[in-house]
């Protein structure tokens, strides 16, 4: 007879473990279950040969508690377990030992230590299989000269155990051992070390790698998780290691060095489920890479971008991933959308959620118009779609193949709205555009908006563009940067491409200014950390330098804190600016409804922003006369269209130095910056006002 041991780290499932003693006792095992677990969750009628829980009785020694108090969960199991008379002598006759969890792993590889060496295995599924192949090879015990495979596996991780330094193997994964160079050397070398089974590869990984970030090494964290990845042959394990250390190091608010890997471990787990036929695993999987690959710390909370550096690249993973290909197939539709209607007017729905903001001109003057019958959708008040755009994971289901009744859903809320328009305008490329994509919209014109901040999300990685006719962007930076990142931009099914500028109410910032007020420099919404307000105070420390006239008016609110990375960004603004305010170079305009009304203090108008669509403060500044000063955004420097063709070329600068020099040039007397500021207005009144952009929407909606 077979003795396996089972050994739990905390209370296995009663059904799950009853259905496999089952199994076990029928293939001639006597079965021992040893751990910490709640006893009397243990169903004692199933048979068991042992049922010993750890610590026994009532609260350990005084010894004990010292003893254990600095160990993991994992070390103080094994410490009870080798302490307790009854379940020791059960661990030393075991021939098969199963290790119920994740924290039983480290006991299981103790045991396997044993001069006896019996089979370890991780699981009960992977226990029964090892039974049933002793069944089927005779039943008897393995020789005992033949080591089991998890033994010979940890032999070379044994050896490299042994040749730390003895002060080390006190605390062999803590702080103290890998801080030091040569034990976070040997214990890489360990968990990289061939023919390790993963279960204890990453288990082992796992301690290593939280030691190694409680010692402050992250990059040696990093490259331990990479080391271990590397030798990792289920995909659900090696995606789940390298997920830890990126996601830790997203907390942290940094870009993880192995964003790169961490995404492609998802995405091939994703296509090996998809293969598998389990769609919802696909889309989990999946699911998890966009989250990873496009969170808002690596984009939107830094000055740098690995997207805007490479969008063809930075998203290449997903275009080789069969599971994320296959989530953007092209359905296209059964009849192409109609042309407009001239014998009644257009009927126009604009749709979008929670956010209205670029909508007030489009709605007051389509809904004035007499050829167009418009209707207003927002999304978000309605209970059924705000459910389904924030259904990311059956929406991501249901396009691998799965979840019928998302789609559904999605027919049932849209198809009222479909049916009576003949053009649907969305604003914003995410969740509601990504939702109308789902259902077939029969001969209704599609029509989405993508102002900036999209790109560099998930939601352009789970929609169908073949249905969507025509995708319009603000500005031609904007554009290229999408079509390189976006694969559904791109091919014979992808959408007619537009570039409108926002509709803007500029003439009611044209306003005269006092002569004083060309010494005052404006920003327009700090909020955010791609504004990166850090530049304006350089090129206000330069000016101060030379003129202490020069100040600076902070139009907007404090600068939002969703993450670690914006809380570090606005912590070192904060401290910028105290002694700026206190001296009264620096003035906090803060929130106003009055944005005109405030502007007329501001002489000249910075852009300091990373990356911008089209940064609609500085406009409105330039409408109001002020002098335009745009930094070169670094998302799009060097690239055919950026800064420089939205705008003039002589109002881009490239760094702090080249600002100051154009603000002093521009200001050095009250006519050569009037003469400015009445140019600039010219130029914004002619370009971006509304009654110039509004014809591009008339041509955009009647034109086909």
């Amino acid at each position: 007879m077979t003795d396996v041991l089972m050994i739990a780290g905390s209370t296995p499932k009663a059904a799950v473990v009853a259905a496999a003693v089952d199994n076990f006792r029928q293939l001639g095992a006597r079965i021992h279950l040893v751990g910490n677990f709640k006893a009397g969750e243990i169903d004692g009628d199933l048979g068991w040969a042992t049922v010993r829980k750890v610590p026994a009785g009532g609260p350990a020694s005084k010894h004990a508690q010292r003893k254990t108090e600095a160990m993991r969960p994992p070390e103080r199991l094994w410490f009870h377990l080798e302490h307790d008379r009854t379940a020791y002598a059960v661990i030393r006759s075991a021939d098969l030992v199963v290790a119920l969890d994740n924290r039983a792993v480290y006991s299981a590889w103790r045991v396997s230590q044993f001069t006896r060496r019996p089979e370890v295995c991780f699981g009960l599924a992977a226990g029964l299989r090892a039974l049933q192949k002793r069944h089927e090879s005779g039943g008897g015990q393995l020789p005992e000269h033949v080591p089991g495979p998890l033994t010979t596996a940890t032999d070379g991780l044994r050896r490299r155990v042994r040749t730390l330094p003895a002060d080390l193997l006190r605390n062999a994964t803590g702080p103290l051992a890998l801080r030091s160079r040569a034990g976070a050397r040997a214990w890489r070398a360990a968990v990289s070390a061939p023919c390790v089974p993963d279960a204890l590869r990453m288990t082992a990984a796992e301690q290593v790698i939280e030691g190694m970030w409680l010692a402050g090494r992250q990059s040696g964290a990093l490259s331990t998780a990479r080391a271990a990845a590397g030798k990792l042959t289920d995909p659900a394990i090696k995606a789940r290691l390298l997920d830890n250390v990126a996601v830790r190091a997203i907390r942290n608010g940094h870009t993880p060095a192995g964003l790169t890997e961490a995404v492609t471990a998802h995405l091939d787990l994703a296509d090996a489920e998809y293969a598998a036929g389990d769609h919802a695993g696909a889309a989990g999987a999946l699911l998890q890479a966009m989250k990873l690959a496009f969170h808002r710390v690596v984009h939107i909370d830094q000055v740098s971008s690995p997207l805007a550096a490479d969008p063809a690249g930075f998203t290449a993973p997903f275009r080789q991933s069969t599971a994320a290909s296959a989530a953007v197939r092209p359905k296209g539709r059964t009849t192409p959308a109609a042309t407009p209607p001239k014998d009644r007017p257009l009927r126009l729905l604009v749709a979008t959620t929670s956010n209205a903001n670029f909508l007030h001109l489009i709605r007051s003057h389509y809904e004035a118009n007499p050829d167009v019958e418009l209707r207003f959708l927002d999304m978000a008040e309605h209970p059924g779609m705000k459910r389904l755009n924030g259904a990311a994971q059956r929406h991501v289901e249901y396009r691998l193949g799965g979840e019928p009744l998302f789609a559904h859903a999605a027919e049932q809320q849209l198809r009222p709205y479909l049916d009576w328009a003949d053009t649907v305008f969305v604003d914003w490329c995410v969740a509601p555009a990504a939702l109308f994509t789902v259902v077939d919209p029969g001969e209704t014109r599609i029509i989405v908006r993508l102002h900036s901040y999209e790109a560099f999300t998930r939601w352009p990685h789970m929609m169908d563009f073949s249905r969507i006719d025509d995708m319009v962007f603000v500005a031609d930076h904007i554009r290229d940067l999408s079509v390189a990142a976006i694969p559904g931009l791109a091919g014979e099914h992808a959408p007619r491409t537009h570039v409108i500028d926002n509709g803007m109410d500029l003439a009611n910032f044209r306003r005269t200014k006092d002569p004083a007020t060309r010494f005052n420099l404006g920003l327009v919404g700090i909020g955010q950390v791609a504004k990166d307000p850090l530049w304006a105070l350089q090129v206000l420390k330069g000016l101060r330098e030379r003129d202490e006239r020069y100040r600076l008016f902070l139009v907007g609110g404090d600068m939002g804190r969703p993450s670690n990375a914006a809380k570090a960004y606005a912590r070192k603004l904060e401290k910028a600016l105290k002694p700026l305010v206190e001296e009264g170079a620096v003035v906090r305009v803060g929130v106003t409804d009055d944005v005109p009304g405030a502007l007329e203090d501001v002489g000249v108008i910075l852009s300091t922003s990373v990356r911008e669509g089209c940064h609609v403060g500085l406009m409105e500044g330039a409408a109001s006369g002020a002098v335009p000063v745009v930094r070169d955004w670094p998302f799009f420097a060097g690239g055919e269209n950026g800064a420089g063709t939205l705008y003039p070329a002589e109002w881009i600068v490239g760094t702090p130095e080249a600002a100051v020099e154009r603000v002093l040039s521009l200001t050095e007397s009250d006519e050569s910056w009037r003469n400015a500021g009445k140019l600039a207005t010219e130029h914004a009144l002619t370009t971006w006002d509304w009654p110039v952009v509004r014809l591009d929407f008339d041509r955009l909606f009647f034109d086909r």
